[in-house]
């Protein structure tokens, strides 16, 4: 019972969390960029304006595929509030990923097709660095359970400093941020046609703009993860990292998948597995 009930709390609380850091994203960002910016609220505005939309789809697959990117992400983060297994959450958000790019696959336009191929090469570069990072997390505290490696009385920080520089690869690629920002952009400035979300529009969109924001804070509650002996030290971590995350989408400029692939396999694989030999040694 109690774990329905985390999972439930994570569920309805994870999308508000996550459109308010989208509220902040944009005003943070408008100010970098000598801009006022937007309210913070307007993330629920723009997603309540494409719920009074019409439902226009190319195909039943746009509806079917939204709405399991929906719920696979949402069910990661409850499953996340809840303590459960790591690698469960891993394959239940991978599942969300997959069906977000089939969606893109089955319309017709190239813009969508393109985008949506660019998006499974992201999806097969971060999920290694995933596996991994749950992996040496495993190595230090002897399970894949989240409640499990909550009981731990060290910060995963210290003994996983490189880990962290991994998963950041992972959170900017996710976040779709520059310079890993080439199957959809968030920003207009960087992109005029929408990628791999072209043909998605009205309610779809506005289920996987939610998505986005459910995976949002699953990234984010990983972080948290390397600082959970601490209330404050987890927050100016979580705090810090996003922010970071900021600074890097507005000071560089997109790069190419394949820039992508040789950089983020060759630096992350190699940092993590100088960590792993150094927990090994240790």
């Amino acid at each position: 019972m109690k774990t329905l009930i985390l999972i439930i709390l994570g569920i309805v609380i994870a999308p508000i969390l996550g459109g308010l850091i989208a509220g902040l994203d944009r005003r943070i960002t408008a100010r970098l960029q000598s801009r006022f910016g937007p309210p913070i609220l307007q993330p629920f505005y723009d997603v309540a304006k494409l719920f009074g939309k019409d439902k226009v789809v190319s195909n039943f697959w746009q509806v079917f595929c939204s709405w399991v990117y929906l719920i696979a992400a949402a069910l990661s983060v409850g499953l996340l509030f809840a303590g459960s297994d790591l690698l469960l959450i891993f394959f239940v958000q991978a599942i969300g990923a997959v069906f977000l790019v089939m969606g893109g696959l089955s319309t017709p336009s190239p813009y969508s097709q393109v985008g949506s191929q660019r998006e499974l090469i992201q999806v097969l570069t971060y999920e290694p660095l995933l596996i991994l990072v749950f992996a040496s997390i495993f190595m230090v505290t002897g399970s894949f359970r989240i409640d499990e490696i909550l009981a731990y009385e060290q910060p995963l920080l210290v003994q996983l400093p490189l880990m962290f520089v991994v998963l950041g690869y992972a959170l900017t690629i996710k976040l779709r941020k520059s310079p890993f920002d080439f199957s959809t952009s968030h920003h207009g400035h960087q992109e005029l046609v929408k990628g791999m979300l072209t043909e998605f529009s009205g309610p779809y969109l506005g289920i996987i703009e939610i998505g986005h924001w459910y995976e949002t804070i699953f990234i984010l509650g990983i972080c948290a993860l390397f600082w959970h002996t601490s209330l404050v030290g987890c927050v100016l971590l979580i705090a810090s990292t996003y922010f970071a995350e900021l600074i890097i989408d507005n000071t560089m400029a997109r790069m190419t998948w394949r820039w992508m692939l040789k950089y983020v396999w060759s630096i992350g694989l190699a940092m993590s597995f100088v960590n792993l030999i150094w927990l090994y040694a240790g």
